[in-house]
C-alpha cells in the first residue's frame, strides 16, 4: 500500500475572522499549507449539528451540517449580502465561544435568506439537486422547527402531536411554519453547497479528505425521532438499554454513555437502511471515513437504562460482519479507518478488520518508553501522535519523570534524531514508521501544550472543542518544516 501522511485538523480550529474555523478563503489557505508540505490527507471531526455541549460526538443529526461553519463572505460572493456589511467577530482569540458565533452569524444568515427569496430563479436548478439529493432534508427540516419551538428541549419532552409527527403527519399542521423551514432548509443547500466547494479545492491541491462518523447517535436527534424502530427505544423514547464501556483502570464505574444502543434485530430485516443511507452521505461528502468506537462492530458494551453506571451491563456480539458487507455493497470504493483503540478487545475484532480490508489505529502517545518504541509497528495501521481525546505530546512531556526525558532522548538520539523539541522527535519518528499512513494533530506539529487540548473524555467543559489558532503567523513555517521528513520518508 502507498505510504501516505496526513495532518489532523478540526475546522473549528482553522483561522478565521467570523469566531470560528469555517469554509472560507482561510481554509484554503490552511489547505494549501498542508498540500505544500506533502501531505496527501486532511482529517477532520464532524461537522454535523452540535447540541449544548458542542461536541461533534454529540449531535442533533448524522446528515445535517451545523451551519456555524458557514462562511459569511462566501454568501457576499453569491450576491446574498453586501460585502460592505459585514464586520469581524472574535478574529483573533484562540477559542471559540459558539453561542457568540451563532448569534452573530445568525442575523447575516436571516439578510442572506431574503434576497435568496427575492433572487430563487438563479438558484432554483442547484437548489432543487441538492434538495433531491438529501433524502434526509424534509425530516430534519421538520425536527428542528420542532426543537426551536420547544426552546431547545429533547424530542422525548414535546408536547405529544409533535413528539408522535414521524407516524401522524396530519397531527401538525405545517403551512403556518412554511418559511421557517424554507430557511433550514436553505441553511443546509448553503451549507453543503460551500463544503462540496472546501473538499473540491482540497482535491485540487491533491488531498483527500477524511471525515468522522460516531458509531452510536444521540437520542436527541432526528435520527433517533425518525426510525425509532431501528433503536431499543420506545414510541415515547424510553430507551430499554444504553450505550457505553465497562469499568476499567480509569473509571471503577465504567462510562455511561446514555446513547440508546441498536435494535440489530429490527435492521438485519431491512438490511441495515440506517446504517447504509448514513454511510453512503458521509461517502458523498469525503474520500475516507474514520469510524469512532469501531469495536461495536464486534462486541458492544449493553447497559440496562435503569442502571445509574455502566458496572451492570454485558458484553454483545454485533452482526459486524454483516452489516460491514451492507455498508461495502451500498458505498463501492468506501475508504474506512477503525478507531479501535481501548482494551478488552477481541481477536475477532481484527480478524474483521482484516477480512474488509480496513486499518485499525495506534498512538504513539500510548507508546512512549523506549522497550516499546524499540518493537516494530505494523504495516497496515494509521500512526497518530495523539488524538484529539488525548493531552498534546508537549503537554504529556511536562508529567514524565526526568529519568523518563532522559531515557526518550537518548532512545531518539541513538536513531539520528537530534531535535531540541520534543514534539519534533516524536513527529519524525512517527512519519518514518513502518505505518502504511500517519496522521499528525497540528497542536503536536507546533508544540503547543495544555492550552490545545481539544477534548478531555468524561468532562462538560467550557474548554472542550473550543481551541483554535489565532492566526498563520507562525504555523505555516512549522508546517513546512516537516516537509523534508515527510519526503525522506517517502510518504
Amino acid at each position: 500500500m502507498e505510504r501516505r501522511a496526513g495532518i489532523l485538523c478540526p475546522v473549528f480550529s482553522i483561522p478565521s475572522n467570523q469566531g470560528i474555523g469555517d469554509f472560507g478563503t482561510k481554509t484554503e489557505k490552511m489547505i494549501d499549507i498542508i498540500a505544500d508540505a506533502g501531505y496527501k490527507i486532511w482529517q477532520i471531526l464532524p461537522l454535523q449539528v452540535t447540541g449544548p455541549t458542542h461536541s461533534p460526538y454529540q449531535t442533533l443529526s448524522s446528515f445535517a451540517g451545523d451551519p456555524i461553519y458557514i462562511n459569511i463572505d462566501r454568501l457576499s460572493e453569491m450576491g446574498l449580502i453586501t460585502q460592505s456589511s459585514i464586520v469581524n467577530c472574535n478574529k483573533f482569540r484562540n477559542f471559540v465561544d459558539y453561542d457568540k458565533v451563532r448569534t452573530f452569524k445568525e442575523k447575516y444568515f436571516r439578510r442572506a435568506f431574503h434576497s435568496f427569496k427575492k433572487e430563487f430563479d438563479a438558484f432554483k436548478d442547484d437548489y432543487h439537486a441538492f434538495k433531491q439529493s438529501a433524502f434526509w432534508l424534509d425530516d430534519w427540516a421538520v425536527f428542528q422547527l420542532f426543537h426551536d419551538l420547544h426552546e431547545g428541549k429533547d424530542w422525548t419532552q414535546w408536547d405529544e402531536e409533535y413528539k408522535q409527527w414521524p407516524y401522524d403527519k396530519s397531527a401538525v399542521d405545517l403551512r403556518d411554519y412554511e418559511d421557517e423551514l424554507f430557511y433550514i432548509k436553505f441553511l443546509q443547500y448553503i451549507f453543503y453547497k460551500q463544503f462540496d466547494d472546501i473538499v473540491m479545492y482540497a482535491h485540487s491541491r491533491g488531498l483527500e479528505v477524511m471525515g468522522d462518523i460516531p458509531f452510536y447517535v444521540d437520542l436527541d436527534s432526528a435520527d433517533m425521532w425518525t426510525n425509532r424502530e431501528d433503536f431499543m427505544i420506545d414510541r415515547e423514547g424510553n430507551a430499554s438499554f444504553v450505550a457505553g464501556c465497562p469499568p476499567d483502570y480509569f473509571s471503577a464505574d465504567g462510562q455511561r454513555w446514555g446513547m440508546p444502543v441498536y435494535n440489530f434485530e429490527h435492521q438485519i430485516n431491512n438490511d441495515f437502511s440506517f446504517w447504509t443511507r448514513r454511510m453512503r452521505w458521509m461517502s458523498r461528502c469525503c474520500d475516507m471515513i474514520r469510524i469512532d468506537h469501531f469495536r461495536a462492530f464486534d462486541t458492544y458494551w449493553k447497559i440496562p437504562s435503569s442502571c445509574p453506571t455502566a458496572v451492570e451491563g454485558e458484553w454483545i456480539e454485533s452482526p459486524g460482519e454483516n452489516l460491514l458487507r451492507a455498508i461495502i455493497d451500498a458505498c463501492p470504493g468506501i475508504q474506512m479507518v477503525a478507531e479501535d483503540l481501548g482494551d478488552q478487545l477481541r481477536p475477532e475484532l481484527y480478524a474483521l478488520e482484516r477480512e474488509f480490508g480496513i486499518p485499525g489505529m495506534e498512538l504513539l502517545l500510548f507508546k512512549l518508553e523506549s522497550k516499546v518504541l524499540k518493537k516494530p509497528l505494523p504495516e497496515h495501521i494509521v500512526l497518530y501522535t495523539g488524538t484529539h481525546d488525548n493531552e498534546t505530546v508537549c503537554q504529556a512531556y511536562q508529567s514524565f519523570s526526568n529519568n523518563k526525558r532522559i531515557s526518550l532522548r537518548r532512545f531518539f538520539k541513538k536513531r539520528g534524531y537530534t531535535h531540541r523539541k520534543f514534539n519534533e522527535l516524536v513527529c519524525h519518528f512517527a512519519l518514518d514508521s513502518e505505518a502504511d499512513t500517519v496522521i499528525l494533530p497540528i497542536w503536536d506539529i507546533c508544540g503547543y501544550k495544555e492550552e490545545a487540548r481539544i477534548n478531555t473524555p468524561g468532562t462538560i467543559s467550557d474548554k472542550n472543542w473550543t481551541w483554535k489558532l489565532k492566526d498563520f503567523k507562525t504555523f505555516p513555517a512549522l508546517v513546512a518544516n516537516t516537509k523534508d521528513w515527510v519526503e525522506n520518508a517517502g510518504r
